[in-house]
């Protein structure tokens, strides 16, 4: 065995060890957090003073309502932030597991299923459509030349045939 194994005594004291300082530290981020908050109550909400006649009341609730839409705007801008980092932080994701490449495909099952049911599947009970792929296929007929086949023939006859006079109006003749 190796000099370098740790005992499960001296284990469980270095455990309880962490535990006790992650424990002061969230008690002390927990109470900067509050002294946080205090802070800035009293920064963006100052004390409320209620004035006596009817027109300095008018005036605090459009300063109010100029105070809660600038406050608005600003909620909507940070949404829309948070929003776009949402969608980068999902975007850098998926390019990490490209690059790892290490995806598990699920086990497809063998289904057998004919056209027409895979469309009334996907499109609901309402639409019938019929596909008949053969139907849809181009037609592609084949012509055989027969010039071609006339010049696979025997060579020596085709120049026996144009040869002299003979050959000179067969070829006119066959040209008109």
């Amino acid at each position: 065995m190796s000099d370098k194994k740790m005992t499960s005594s001296r284990r469980h004291h270095l455990k309880s060890l962490i535990l006790g300082i992650a424990k002061d530290l969230l008690s002390a981020e927990q109470k900067q957090t509050e002294v946080d908050r205090v802070n800035y109550m009293e920064e963006k909400c100052p004390p409320l003073s209620l004035p006596g006649s009817v027109q300095e009341l008018q005036e605090l609730c459009k300063e109010l309502h100029q105070k809660i839409d600038v406050v608005d705007e600003e909620r909507y801008d940070m949404s829309l932030k948070v929003a776009k980092s949402d969608k980068e932080i999902e975007d850098l994701k998926i390019k990490v597991q490209d690059l790892i490449g290490k995806f598990k495909k699920p086990a497809l099952k063998k289904v057998r299923m004919s056209a027409d049911s895979m469309l009334q599947a996907l499109l609901g009970s309402k639409h019938k459509v019929s596909l008949d792929l053969r139907a849809n296929l181009k037609q592609v007929k084949k012509e055989v030349k027969e010039e071609d086949k006339e010049a696979v023939g025997d060579w020596r006859k085709n120049i026996e045939d144009k040869a002299g006079m003979g050959g000179r109006k067969k070829m006119f003749e066959s040209e008109a």
